[in-house]
């Protein structure tokens, strides 16, 4: 697999990825997530390309405290072949480029089998409570 930035031309292919990792939600245009996410450090949304495919994505962030991890997704026929633990690492090595001591991310309580992977790899269950307040409400596109 071949990991590079995001490019416009890869919209679709990650709008599409997403819904099959089962990523979207409704309260979560993946569209207007990608194009906010192209005006805040678009050098860390990175893909996975294999034989011209797209098959995984990652989008990464650091505002100076903490790093952030969203949209880890595999093509789920391209799973279990070390394809996250390849995003996974350079989306480290890239935030700890920039300085950043640590990564935060949010798993659904549901998804047990994320929660191993991230676990397996070295993350551990903070002791905090995940809060948030939406800003502006999407009207989904998917």
């Amino acid at each position: 697999m071949i990991i590079r930035p995001f490019r416009a031309e890869d919209e679709a292919a990650i709008v599409a990825l997403w819904v099959k990792c089962d990523l979207v939600r409704p309260w979560n245009d993946p569209r207007k997530d990608i194009q906010r996410k192209l005006q805040v450090q678009p050098e860390l949304f990175l893909v996975g390309e294999e034989s011209g495919h797209l098959i995984a994505s990652v989008m990464a962030g650091y505002e100076g405290h903490r790093g952030w991890l969203n949209y880890l997704a595999v093509d789920p026929a391209h799973q279990r072949r070390g394809h996250a633990r390849a995003l996974l690492s350079e989306a480290e090595r890239l935030l700890l480029e920039r300085g950043c001591p640590k990564i935060n991310l949010q798993i659904r309580t549901t998804n047990a089998a994320a929660a191993a992977f991230y676990h397996a790899l070295g993350y551990g269950l903070d002791e905090v409570i995940s809060m948030g307040k939406r800003l502006v409400h999407d009207e989904p596109s998917v």
